[in-house]
C-alpha cells in the first residue's frame, strides 16, 4: 500500500456517481496518496469505495471511518477481503465506534462501552471465515482512536490509528502511545482564508456538527482546552488549536506539525469559506497537491 504523507478526507456525500468519479480521478492526479471518505446517512462506504477504487489505479481509498454499529463483523471483514483483492491493496479499512447519540438517538441501537465493544469486534472479525480470493497482501486496518485505552487497542490489534479533529499536541500524545511502528493517519481541517473573521467564520460553521458530540469533546478537554472554549459555538483557542486557517505557508506549517509530532500520514479536509463557491476546493488542493511547485 503506498501510503505516503499526504491525503485528503472529504464527504462525497453532494457528488453524484459520476462527479464523485471525476472528483477520486482529479485528487489521483494531483498526486494525494489517499481519498478518506465517510460514514454518516449517505451512500454506502464499502460499496462507495469500490466505485471510487474502479475509478482510479494507485491512489488508496481509505473509509474515515466505517461505524461498527451498521454491520456485522464478519461483513466487514469480506468486504475488507474483497476491496483489497479488487484493488491490488488499495483500501484501508478505518473502524470507529461513533456517537451515541448517533447510534442510540439516529439508529435505535445500544450504544456499548467504547474499547470493549471495539476488542470484541475484532475480535470477532479476526475468527470471521472467508472463502474469497484473498488479496495478495494483508489488508491495514486502522480504528479512529482518540483517548490513551483506544490508542493502546490500536497499537495492540491494529495496523494504527485515525484520529479525527485534533491537533499537533494530540497526535505527539497519540505517537508515544502507538510506539514507532504503527500508521498514525491524522486528519486536519483547513480553512485557506487569510482573514481572521472569515476563516473562524468557516470553521465554526464546519464545527457545529460535532461540537455536541461526547467522544470529541471528551477528546478536546484531554487536549487542555475548556469547557468554555468548547462551549456555544466555540472559542477562538478551540478554532485555532483544531483547525489549520490561512494562507498557504501557514496551512503547511501546521501540516508540518503533525509530521514533526509523529504523523505517518495528513488527510486535509478543505473548509469552503464560502459554500457557494466551490473553486475554493480546487484552490486548496491543488496548492497543497504533492504533484503541484509551490
Amino acid at each position: 500500500m503506498d501510503l505516503r504523507k499526504l491525503g485528503v478526507w472529504y464527504f462525497t456525500e453532494g457528488f453524484s456517481a459520476r462527479e464523485a468519479a471525476t472528483f477520486v480521478t482529479r485528487v489521483e492526479e494531483l498526486g494525494y496518496s489517499a481519498l478518506w471518505i465517510p460514514e454518516t446517512v449517505g451512500r454506502h462506504p464499502f460499496a462507495l469505495a469500490s466505485w471510487l477504487l474502479a475509478n482510479t489505479s494507485n491512489l488508496v481509498v481509505a473509509t474515515g471511518i466505517a461505524n461498527i454499529y451498521h454491520r456485522d463483523p464478519g461483513v466487514t471483514f469480506s468486504a475488507q477481503q474483497t476491496l483489497a483483492e479488487q484493488s491490488d491493496g488499495r483500501f484501508l479499512l478505518g473502524l470507529g465506534v461513533s456517537h451515541k447519540p448517533l447510534v442510540e438517538g439516529l439508529r435505535g441501537l445500544q450504544y456499548g462501552k467504547p474499547v470493549a465493544t471495539m476488542t470484541a469486534y475484532l475480535d470477532r472479525m479476526a475468527s470471521s471465515p472467508y472463502s474469497g480470493p484473498p488479496p495478495e497482501s494483508q489488508s491495514k486496518t486502522v480504528i479512529a482512536a482518540l483517548g490513551p485505552k483506544m490508542l493502546e487497542l490500536a497499537a495492540r490489534r491494529c495496523d494504527g490509528a485515525h484520529p479525527y479533529f485534533t491537533s499537533p499536541d494530540h497526535t505527539l500524545m497519540a505517537r508515544e502511545i502507538l510506539g514507532p511502528d504503527s500508521l498514525l493517519c491524522v486528519e486536519q481541517k483547513v480553512v485557506l482564508d487569510t482573514d481572521p473573521s472569515n476563516a473562524r467564520s468557516a470553521a465554526r460553521r464546519a464545527a457545529a456538527m460535532y461540537i455536541g458530540l461526547p467522544n470529541y469533546r471528551n477528546n478536546w478537554l484531554r487536549m487542555g482546552l475548556s469547557e468554555e472554549d468548547i462551549a456555544g459555538q466555540g472559542s477562538d483557542r478551540f478554532i485555532d488549536a483544531t483547525f489549520a486557517w490561512g494562507d498557504l505557508d501557514a496551512i503547511k506549517t501546521r501540516i508540518q506539525q503533525h509530521y514533526d509530532a509523529g504523523a505517518t500520514h495528513v488527510c486535509i479536509q478543505p473548509i469552503i469559506p464560502n459554500s457557494e463557491d466551490g473553486s475554493f476546493l480546487w484552490k486548496t488542493l491543488e496548492l497543497l497537491a504533492p504533484n503541484q511547485e509551490n
